[in-house]
């Protein structure tokens, strides 16, 4: 369609110019797109460690704010430090997913 709302007939020597089109479909047959959650849970099939870490990491920032909120200073301290650990075993985990994956 052009700007006036009038088509143009494309011929075969134009539809050639475009053959990275066909490539792109060729491609996507042998090598089918995954979508955000499967590849998500290959991900975590394949490290299970790292959205541990995540989560409990999360839990340990909202119990810790919750508890902040209630005025319980004495937990909300405890549970930063925990996060702070969590953090760190989640960056472990994704370390020592990448070193093994690159050994095998």
């Amino acid at each position: 369609m052009t700007m006036d709302g009038t088509s143009i007939e494309l011929t075969d020597e134009d539809l050639a110019k475009f053959d990275w089109l066909d490539l792109h479909k060729e491609m996507n047959e042998k090598i089918p797109l995954e979508s955000t959650l499967d590849k998500f849970m290959r991900k975590s099939k394949e490290n299970p460690f790292v959205p541990i870490g995540a989560v409990a990491t999360c839990g340990a920032l909202f119990y810790g704010l919750w508890s902040l909120k209630k005025g319980e200073k004495r937990m909300s301290q405890y549970m930063m430090r925990t996060r702070v650990v969590a953090q760190g075993l989640t960056i472990a985990a994704v370390v020592g997913g990448y070193v093994f994956a690159v050994k095998k």
